[in-house]
């Protein structure tokens, strides 16, 4: 499966294939509107979290847009490696670096202050409220930073989590795509 950078520096560059059972690339519609909501301001100089990363095409999305660092999480060590690879490949490999561990425990090490954490996990997923919780705790997001979470059509989410408040969501197709804000005034 072919996935293709869509903004910034590295537009039109497509990512080595990866053919993994289940792996479910945010498409290149709902990954433009995504950054089109989000604006440059968001992504521009961003330090950003890509959980559950599977081919990793929304943080290096993020740093073609202008990010300054990404950390990627992805459990299965064959994604870690073609992660890598195309990091390498589009000179990005000083920019970012790769997690391999579950996303929970991931979150107990990772440092704090991001200003951008995209979530699209499996869609069977199923413990919501649990990571939204411990994105909320301890400075992971700062303040006015923004959660983008990506989760089938029919799966509901609460407007608000502690200091997380959805100032967005949309629907496309089985995707539904829903952008929380960190603040103290939210919660």
């Amino acid at each position: 499966m072919s996935v293709r950078i869509t903004g910034g520096i590295h537009r039109g560059r497509r990512l080595r294939p990866t053919r993994s059972a289940g792996l479910r690339p945010t498409t290149e519609r709902v990954r433009e509107a995504i950054f089109s909501i989000l604006g440059q301001g968001a992504v521009e100089g961003a330090r950003v979290l890509d959980l559950y990363a599977g081919t990793g095409v929304l943080a290096m999305e993020a740093l073609s847009r202008g990010a300054a660092w990404a950390d990627l999480v992805e459990v299965s060590a064959k994604q870690v490696s073609k992660i890598k690879e195309n990091l390498r490949e589009l000179s990005l490999q000083g920019e970012a670096r790769v997690h391999q561990a579950r996303v929970e425990r991931a979150l107990e090490t990772l440092p704090k202050g991001y200003d951008l954490v995209f979530a699209d996990p499996p869609y069977e997923m199923n413990s919501w409220a649990s990571l939204m919780e411990r994105l909320d705790e301890g400075g992971l997001v700062q303040e006015d930073g923004e959660v983008v979470v990506e989760y089938r059509h029919g799966t509901t989410l609460a407007e608000q989590y502690g200091s997380l408040a959805q100032r967005t969501s949309r629907r496309y197709g089985d995707t539904v795509v829903s952008i929380y804000r960190a603040g103290a005034m939210n919660g």
